[in-house]
C-alpha cells in the first residue's frame, strides 16, 4: 500500500499515525472539518481534504480526490459514520476502524478478541452523544466492521485502550503528573492498586498500520501496554521522569464521602482490573513501547505544554480539606 487516508489526523491518535505512516513512506492525506490548527498544515507531505464526516458527500468527495489504498477511521463515533464509510470506501484494500476496549460488556480479565463479550448498542444508544453509551457505540462500529468483511470487504478493529501520549487533550493522565509535580502529598483513591490498562499512542499508531498491512478482514486487535501497571506505580514511573518524590495519601470512599468525593471522580481510577489481551497484534509484529520511556516521553510533553488536568479530577482545595481532616485523626 501506498496511499492513506486518516479521518482525523490532526489532534492525538490520528496526529501520531500521520507522522507513523509518513515515516513508512506513504502518501498521507487527512480528511477533517478543519476546527482544530493542523500540525501538517507546512508539510509538503501531507494533503488535506476538508469536510465533515457525518456527510456522505463529503466522504464521496475525499475518496475520489485521494484513491486511498488503506482507510483509518479515526473519528467514528457512530453505527451510522462506520456504515457510511464502509459504504464509501468498501473497495480500498483497508478499513481500520478504530474501536475500543470499551466494546467489551464483561469483565475478563484479561479481554480477549472473539471470546469476551461485547457490549450490546440499542437504537437510542446508537445515536446519543454521551460517555455513558461509548462502549456500546464502538462495539456496534465493530459488528458493523465484521459483517462488511463478509461482503467481502477488507475492513478491521482495532481496541486500543485508554491512550496516552504527547497532544493528548483528553489530560487524564495530565492531571496526575501536575500533582506529583506541584505537590509534595498526592491524595490516592483506595489503596493504589487498582489496575486500568493504558496504552502510549506511538504504538496505536504503529499498530493501526501493522494492522492494515498485515491483518486479517473481520479480524479485531487489541491494543494495550505489554506491563500493565497500577496506579500506584503510574505515580512511581511519573515521579521518576520528574526526577522527584511524591507522599500518597491512600483514602477509602468512607474517607472521600468527608469533602463529598468518590474513588471514580479520580482519573484512571475503576473498581476492577481491565487488562486486554495483545497476543493477536503481536503476532502481527506489533511491539509496545517500554512505560519507562513512554512515561518519560509523555511527562515531558505535558509540562512542556503546560497540562494540568485540571479539569479532569478534584479540585486540590477538597483534597487538601482531605488531607487536612485525615491528618487530626
Amino acid at each position: 500500500m501506498e496511499s492513506a487516508l486518516v479521518v482525523g489526523g490532526t489532534r492525538f491518535i490520528g496526529r501520531h499515525l500521520v507522522e507513523e505512516l509518513l515515516a513508512h513512506d506513504y502518501s498521507v492525506t487527512t480528511f477533517n472539518r478543519g476546527k482544530h490548527d493542523d500540525p501538517f498544515a507546512d508539510d509538503d507531505r501531507v494533503h488535506h481534504v476538508q469536510g465533515d464526516r457525518t456527510d456522505r458527500k463529503a466522504l464521496l468527495t475525499a475518496k475520489r480526490e485521494v484513491e486511498p489504498d488503506a482507510v483509518f477511521d479515526c473519528v467514528a463515533y457512530k453505527p451510522r459514520e462506520v456504515e457510511h464509510a464502509i459504504d464509501v470506501f468498501g473497495g480500498v484494500d483497508a478499513y481500520v476502524y478504530v474501536s475500543s476496549g470499551s466494546a467489551y460488556a464483561a469483565d475478563d480479565v484479561p479481554k480477549r478478541e472473539g471470546e469476551t463479550e461485547l457490549e450490546n448498542c440499542t437504537a437510542e444508544q446508537a445515536t446519543d452523544d454521551s460517555m455513558a453509551t461509548y462502549g456500546p457505540r464502538k462495539a456496534a462500529g465493530d459488528r458493523i466492521v465484521f459483517q462488511a468483511a463478509e461482503r467481502g470487504v477488507n475492513a478491521m478493529s482495532v481496541r486500543p485502550t485508554v491512550v496516552y501520549g504527547p497532544h493528548d487533550y483528553t489530560e487524564r493522565l495530565a492531571y496526575w503528573v501536575d500533582r506529583v509535580a506541584e505537590h509534595d502529598e498526592v491524595v490516592v483513591p483506595g489503596d493504589g492498586t487498582n489496575l486500568w490498562q493504558r496504552v502510549y499512542v506511538e504504538d496505536v499508531a504503529s499498530g493501526l498500520r501493522l494492522v492494515a498491512e498485515e491483518g486479517t478482514p473481520g479480524e479485531a486487535y487489541n491494543l494495550g501496554d505489554r506491563n500493565a501497571v497500577t496506579l500506584d506505580r503510574t505515580l512511581d514511573l511519573i515521579a521518576d521522569a520528574l526526577g522527584t518524590d511524591v507522599e500518597r495519601v491512600y483514602t477509602s470512599p468512607r474517607e472521600l464521602d468527608i469533602v463529598d468525593l468518590e474513588p471514580t471522580d479520580f482519573p484512571l481510577y475503576r473498581d476492577y482490573p481491565h487488562l486486554l489481551d495483545t497476543t493477536k497484534v503481536e503476532e502481527l509484529g506489533w511491539e509496545s513501547t517500554p512505560v519507562e520511556a513512554a512515561m518519560d516521553r509523555t511527562v515531558a510533553a505535558h509540562r512542556e505544554h503546560g497540562r494540568t488536568g485540571e479539569e479532569e479530577g478534584p479540585g486540590r482545595e477538597d483534597e487538601q480539606r482531605l488531607v487536612d481532616v485525615l491528618g487530626t485523626v
